[in-house]
């Protein structure tokens, strides 16, 4: 029993220092951000081998305060470049840096297949492509092969609207709610009209024009309709 209550407090002090930390060191990390993930992640482990779970507790803790320091101090432009990498360009202008491919150690093949999961066949159309210091890789093609915009038809298109979320997984999203100045009767009353149930819900929204739209746990069945194919063994 006393290991469950270690491992049990071993994983709620390496979550709370992990959301301590930000979500930047939980997204896209830099090599900085990996070794102290690393780091932490080998101290807080520690105790499952070694009964020391207090102080494996104050040394990550020691290190959630050091990682805080430095990125802060990273703000600062002549330590930021010393922590972390500098952007490499790959192609510049349709001409494939073969040094840059060099340096981030990637083979042509794979610098292909970037572009194509972007949606790019053809590196002459590429205006410039970068591996970020996060290891993602950037393309802004030429302006004659970007996507057309609005304002390149001199068109006013009205202000994009995000359908707000009331309910997941058939359960209400109070704060969002709160934040619409709508009440739990307000709900209850839109979801009787569509003669729904709250638990068969599994998302609801607010939208644009203040009706709420329901998607519910049914499956329309559309068998026979090649429009409506599925992948795998489930047809």
């Amino acid at each position: 029993m006393d290991s469950f209550y270690r491992a049990l407090l071993i994983f709620v002090v390496g979550y709370l220092f992990l959301r301590l930390t930000g979500k930047k060191a939980v997204a896209q990390m830099h090599s900085f951000d990996l070794l102290y993930i690393l780091v932490l992640t080998n101290i807080i482990s520690s105790p499952v081998e070694v009964n020391n779970t207090g102080k494996a507790i104050i040394y990550a803790g020691i290190v959630v305060i050091l990682y805080k320091v430095f990125t802060r101090l990273s703000l600062h432009n002549k330590l930021r470049w010393i922590l972390y990498e500098s952007p490499t360009v790959l192609i510049q202008n349709g001409d494939i840096d073969r040094k840059g491919l060099k340096r981030v150690r990637m083979p042509l093949n794979q610098l292909l297949s970037h572009l194509r999961e972007k949606g790019y066949t053809d590196t002459q159309n590429i205006a410039i492509a970068v591996m970020e210091g996060t290891g993602s890789i950037s393309v802004i093609p030429k302006s004659d092969y970007r996507p057309v915009q609005p304002n390149d038809l001199n068109l006013h298109v009205k202000k994009e609207y995000l359908p707000i979320p009331l309910i997941m997984d058939g359960q209400i999203i109070h704060h969002n709610l709160k934040y619409l100045q709508l009440d739990y009767s307000w709900i209850n009353d839109e979801i009787e009209k569509m003669g729904e149930k709250l638990e068969n819900i599994t998302l609801a929204t607010f939208l644009e024009d203040g009706n709420l739209f329901i998607d519910n746990n049914e499956m329309k069945d559309h068998k026979g309709d090649p429009y409506y194919y599925k992948p795998g063994s489930e047809n």
